[in-house]
């Protein structure tokens, strides 16, 4: 129950903070996705499935506060922690270089996805320019972020499995 609430007052922390903050920090207009970043972090470091429950809340709340139909993000953050998650097994976590790499494919994968489900409903199909000048800079800003929240997230899991570890040890029978 500890992980669940510390997962939504993280995710919640987030929108807070890419609602308010993030926004003074753009550069081009483009700033980083940390919900990406969270949802990629917590699916290596705890599996497809916190991952996926991770990317739908991200979502959700995405969905209710800045998007436009109920869901939409909340499935394509489900579908970015379940196949991040895969990752997950034989995966030496205090290694930063997979969780940068995930998070630029990542973005480059969700907001490709994004936009060709923008184009299909208002017609905008320049896919080259919207690659060059929107998708590729803030999948490098967002993996140049991503090294500091995956620490945070890191420490947080850290904690909180040591917590559950002598929880298990306090109740264990021998």
């Amino acid at each position: 129950m500890r992980r669940v609430i510390t997962i939504f007052i993280v995710l919640v922390i987030n929108l807070v903070l890419q609602s308010t903050v993030l926004q003074y920090i753009r550069i081009n207009s483009i700033i980083p996705n940390t919900a990406l970043i969270i949802i990629i972090s917590m699916s290596l470091l705890r599996g497809r499935v916190e991952g996926s429950v991770t990317g739908f809340g991200a979502g959700i709340l995405q969905d209710i506060f800045f998007g436009s139909s109920l869901g939409y993000y909340a499935l394509l953050g489900t579908l970015v922690g379940y196949f991040a998650g895969r990752f997950n097994h034989n995966y030496y976590r205090e290694n930063y270089a997979l969780p940068v790499f995930l998070c630029f494919i990542g973005v480059v994968i969700y907001e490709s996805v994004v936009f060709v489900t923008g184009a299909f409903f208002n017609g905008y199909l320049n896919y080259i320019y919207f690659l060059i000048n929107i998708i590729l800079p803030e999948a490098v800003y967002t993996a140049i972020t991503a090294v500091i929240i995956y620490r945070i997230l890191f420490s947080v899991n850290d904690r909180i499995e040591k917590s559950e570890k002598h929880k298990r040890r306090l109740f264990s029978i021998k």
